[in-house]
């Protein structure tokens, strides 16, 4: 059921969004020059996958996690997209294509071997990989693995329809601060 609901509301998001994605990509390339970004990610299974996001942070800039990287490479424009989460709208493409969920732990970069660990320790690697969830919601990210694993295991264990719309609900309406970066 949830898989049907990722479907049918990014579709429904890519479509009634198209004209902010638009002026989000052209504005993204006065910005950087290049507006979207791709990553590979540790997707379900640790299968990978290419993460599709507007880019926030100026060409050139290590591929780490967000926690790692410096504030000074995050541009004007990305910190307003960070802000609003609007780096994320382009992620739809992921959720329609069944490589990601709108709920889900946020998929991490092959490099962060704690991180994988601490997940398949837990099962969480057996989940599709989500925009928002528990931790998003409750300002837990990357930079405590442990921690993070471990909220993302709770939430799977009692992830139904109630919860699904609830952390996007929270994750619309601003809670959560997104993904930290040092000063």
């Amino acid at each position: 059921m949830i898989r049907a609901f990722d479907f049918f509301f990014s579709l429904v998001g890519l479509v009634v969004g198209f004209p902010i994605l638009i002026v989000l990509l052209v504005v993204g390339f006065f910005d950087t020059g290049s507006p979207i970004f791709t990553q590979q990610r540790v997707g379900r299974n640790e299968k990978p996958f290419t993460l599709v996001k507007f880019r926030t942070m100026k060409k050139g800039t290590a591929s780490v996690a967000s926690h790692l990287a410096s504030a000074d490479s995050i541009t004007p424009f990305g910190q307003f997209l960070r802000r609003t989460k609007l780096d994320e709208l382009p992620q739809l493409w992921n959720v329609l294509k069944g490589e990601m969920s709108l709920v889900g732990p946020r998929p991490c970069l092959f490099n962060q071997e704690e991180l994988i660990s601490e997940r398949k320790r837990r099962g969480v690697l057996a989940a599709r990989p989500g925009i928002t969830g528990l931790a998003q919601v409750n300002e837990i990210d990357m930079s405590t693995p442990a921690l993070l694993a471990e909220t993302d295991e709770k939430m799977l264990q009692s992830l139904g329809v109630r919860d699904y719309f609830r952390y996007i609900v929270q994750t619309v309406s601003g809670k959560g601060a997104g993904d930290r970066v040092r000063r």
